[in-house]
């Protein structure tokens, strides 16, 4: 039987930061994508930030929200952990029954997300969670749908800010943690 690693001590902004790798001209030229699956494959490092997330939440929230396609991923970890439901905010055209929709802008273009319409019961508090704040077009389209259809948005956690890029003026009234928060590119 595989023993279970050790936690790790470094502050989790530390943690974060030395499992963060650029990739240039991703997805289109000109921008540099923050990519962390090194740290979803480091099992320590992902069990530190689960964790972290969890122990500011527990208690605070009734329901996780993972936005597509990284934040499902830890969405669904932090609700596990939690003890509470998970809902998934996926890109359009990919849930099955009704939906709310949203469309945003990215730095380098636009999308649409979608949340099913009966996806909250209504009056639960809700985590949105997601990888990056960036722009912040993303995190705002998915809280707009968590209240659409019926929750209320709690809190935004991300794993990284780019603070550069002024994200958080879209999401003003409503707390927003980050892990690592970078400052320039």
């Amino acid at each position: 039987m595989p023993s279970i690693a050790a936690p790790l001590t470094a502050p989790i902004s530390e943690v974060v930061a030395s499992r963060l790798r650029d990739v240039p001209d991703f997805p289109v030229t000109g921008v540099t994508f923050k990519d962390f699956t090194p740290l979803l494959s480091d099992g320590p490092a992902l069990r530190a930030v689960v964790q972290d997330i969890s122990g500011r939440y527990a208690g605070h929230v009734d329901v996780v929200v993972g936005i597509e396609a990284r934040g499902l991923i830890l969405g669904a970890a932090v609700a596990y952990a939690l003890g509470i439901g998970f809902v998934p905010v996926r890109k359009a055209g990919k849930l099955p029954r009704q939906t709310h929709s949203a469309e945003y802008k990215l730095e380098y273009g636009s999308a649409v997300i979608e949340v099913h319409t009966d996806a909250f019961v209504g009056g639960k508090r809700a985590l949105v969670m997601d990888d990056v704040l960036a722009t912040g077009g993303t995190a705002e389209a998915a809280c707009e749908l968590v209240e659409r259809a019926g929750a209320s948005v709690e809190a935004v956690e991300v794993v990284l800010e780019l603070c550069f890029l002024h994200g958080r003026s879209k999401l003003v009234g409503r707390p927003v943690h980050a892990m690592l928060s970078l400052q320039g590119p």
